[in-house]
């Protein structure tokens, strides 16, 4: 899941971009390497506080997570999309329920309080566009979601209500 998400684009690797993605509060899990220091576990403790991000402790070694994210060694990844942070908990409330439950839970009803709100605008952005079938706005489908093939079946209906009308077509 990890891996998915680099190459989505969706992961900070490192303690200084998983930093910088808390602090503007697009991070929404971060996880730790198992043998990470003291020290790394404090300073992800505070970007998790200073994102309100959950945090959480990985049975993987750095070098594992390292190498399930393209590097040697790595101690903190941060995940940005709350569907990978999602997918992540819970392949790990698989592997161990009572320790990542919790979070696997929180982090379920976050993407589905997001879903609900993204749900009206992708509704608004169709209306706008037009993309409802048998809308017959300018710009919309023919069902097919393919506008090109829209726009040549209206202009054959012009072309075929102009025949039957005895209209030429004047170019412009």
């Amino acid at each position: 899941m990890l891996g998915l998400a680099k190459k989505a684009g969706r992961l900070e690797i490192g303690e200084e971009p998983v930093g910088g993605a808390a602090r503007a509060r697009d991070a929404r899990l971060i996880l730790l390497a198992s043998d990470a220091a003291g020290n790394t576990l404090r300073r992800a403790k505070h970007f998790a506080d200073a994102g309100a991000c959950l945090l959480t402790q990985i049975p993987a070694t750095k070098d594992e997570l390292g190498a399930a994210v393209g590097r040697t060694s790595c101690a903190m990844v941060a995940v940005t999309d709350i569907g990978f942070a999602e997918a992540v908990a819970k392949k790990l409330a698989a592997i161990d329920e009572a320790k990542y439950g919790e979070i696997a839970e929180r982090l379920s009803v976050k993407a589905a309080r997001a879903a609900e709100r993204k749900a009206p605008k992708r509704r608004q952005r169709r209306e706008k566009r037009g993309s409802f079938r048998g809308s017959g706005a300018i710009g919309a489908t023919n069902g097919s979601g393919n506008r090109k093939a829209a726009t040549v079946v209206k202009e054959q209906a012009r072309h075929d209500k102009n025949v039957r009308t005895g209209k030429k077509r004047i170019k412009k």
